[in-house]
């Protein structure tokens, strides 16, 4: 069992910055990866970045690449999620996730979800 507990969303204007936290507890996270997804109003959900725990290798939607970082701290067990020079268009809640497979971006590999974390971008 692996609980997710997202935070660090808001209002920011275009161009600033956002950290998001992902604040992850159960047994054995050496076995996961970590994935970022976001879901803009009146769109599906999309894959934004993603993390193995073991060896903090990452992996990006080419799109958000040079803008956003992902990273883990495993000396508290929370994934980041760095973003920066943040567009209208990055308006969306923000989901981590947890899944035993390689890094996908298909939603049904991941069996663990947190609430979201709410980010609004103000043009």
């Amino acid at each position: 069992q692996v609980q997710l507990v997202e935070s660090g969303g808001g209002l920011v204007q275009a161009g600033g910055s956002l950290k998001l936290s992902c604040a992850v507890s159960g047994r054995t996270l050496s076995r996961y990866v970590i994935t970022w997804f976001r879901q803009a109003p009146g769109k599906e959900r999309e894959f934004v970045a993603a993390i193995i725990w073991s060896s903090a290798g990452t992996f990006y939607a080419a799109s958000m690449k040079g803008r956003f970082a992902i990273s883990r701290d495993y000396t508290d067990n929370t994934v980041y999620l760095q973003m920066n020079n943040l567009k209208p268009e990055d308006t969306a809640d923000y989901y981590c996730a947890a899944s035993k497979t390689m890094p996908t971006m298909t939603e049904s590999a991941y069996d663990y979800w947190g609430q979201g974390t709410q980010v609004t971008v103000s043009s």
